[in-house]
């Protein structure tokens, strides 16, 4: 019998085994991975990853043909490298409790808004970056989504105020306090100015970006915020989600994308503008 004909026959009788805890079990473990793998896609963790998993195949192999000094060093390691794994994944590992703690309608940040209001708070946003775009003026707008924005909130000026394109044009006016620092915007309201957002860490922007571009990358790794930004040298116009950075969008391609990608009461993800 050859050897796919036994891993059949194998698969066969284990399926035949099943019930439906062990398929509850195994639908569980599938979609916990499948979301840790999410977590890490487009982030330094990824590659952390996989070298951790090339190590657990070297310590397999090591007890498998006993080699006993490299199975003493697994074995002693154990605890460090545990330490090491939370130290390294500490973002992908804090985002993920934070999307944890927001399953359901009381932990959604934007549950609380109707979908008139998003339509309106959007359409503000984008109006707004049009006129700082063709004024080449910077501006960094970050969208919360699923995950909290509130620490990043408070290294700026608590704003809790209405969004509105004249709003955003004076915060972000050249020379003015806040005009460096980014804005967060909570629904249909701008929760603060004037914020400092997390950098990415060295190595993982590969091309030559600017501050604001850099930031905005940062924050898209540490969060699912959706991230606007105005280049200041060209008033180019950017959108940057997951550390994936699209440019040069017109008023068309940011209400599709934005559309598209940040959420609405309802689940749904659509909107309806006004010109």
């Amino acid at each position: 019998m050859s050897f796919i004909s036994q891993f059949w026959l194998q698969l066969l009788e284990v399926v035949r085994h099943l019930g439906p805890v062990e398929v509850i079990d195994v639908a569980v473990v599938t979609f916990i991975l499948y979301q840790l793998l999410r977590l890490l896609r487009g982030t330094q963790g990824i590659q952390i990853l996989v070298g951790l998993i090339l190590l657990a195949v070297v310590g397999v192999l090591s007890t498998t043909f006993n080699l006993i000094l490299l199975s003493w060093l697994f074995r002693n390691a154990t605890f460090f490298i545990i330490i090491a794994v939370i130290v390294m994944f500490q973002p992908e590992l804090r985002r993920a409790f934070d999307q944890l703690g927001r399953i359901g309608h009381i932990g959604r940040p934007l549950s609380r808004f109707n979908t008139r209001q998003y339509n309106q708070a959007i359409s503000e946003a984008i109006r707004a970056t049009e006129r700082l775009s063709m004024k080449k003026t910077g501006a960094l707008i970050a969208f919360e989504r699923e995950v909290g924005l509130e620490d990043y909130a408070a290294t700026g000026v608590r704003i809790n105020g209405e969004i509105s394109a004249e709003m955003l044009q004076s915060i972000f006016y050249p020379n003015s306090p806040l005009h460096d620092g980014a804005v967060i915007v909570r629904g249909d309201r701008i929760v603060a100015a004037g914020c400092l957002l997390p950098l990415p860490e060295e190595g993982t922007v590969r091309e030559r970006l600017g501050t604001r571009h850099r930031a905005a990358l940062g924050l898209s790794l540490a969060s699912d915020a959706l991230v606007l930004v105005v280049s200041e040298e060209t008033g180019n116009i950017s959108v940057i989600e997951e550390g994936k950075i699209n440019r040069n969008l017109d008023a068309d391609d940011l209400r599709r994308r934005i559309a598209l990608r940040v959420s609405s009461p309802n689940g749904n993800g659509i909107f309806r503008f006004r010109r």
